[in-house]
Parts: structure tokens; sequence; C-alpha cells
């Protein structure tokens, strides 16, 4: 797999993962969870970004 189409994939995991976190987190009336979920689904766009980027250069 060619490291842009990594990390976008990858990227998006984080994204996701980092929502969940984030939901997780109001629900449950924890601010660190929440935190936490929203700074890696923050760094989750930006590596799906750096992936987009990526590609567009290999071109």
């Amino acid at each position: 797999m060619k490291t842009s189409t990594k990390d976008q994939v990858e990227g998006t995991y984080h994204a996701i993962k980092g929502k969940v976190k984030e939901a997780a987190g109001k629900l449950s009336d924890n601010p660190k969870l929440e935190g936490e979920g929203l700074g890696e689904k923050i760094a989750g766009k930006i590596q799906k970004k750096v992936g987009q980027v990526e590609k567009v250069l290999e071109k």
C-alpha cells in the first residue's frame, strides 16, 4: 500500500476513533476522555489531509 493511501486510511480510523471517544466522554461526563477524543479526531483529520496531499504530489 502506498504511504499516501496508508495515511488516508489511518487518518480516517483515528478520526472515527476520536469521535467515538469524544462522544463517550460527553455521555459519561468525563472531560479528560472527551479531550483525548477531540485531540485524536483532529490528529486523524490532519493525517488524512497529509495523505491526500502526498497522493496529489505523487502524480
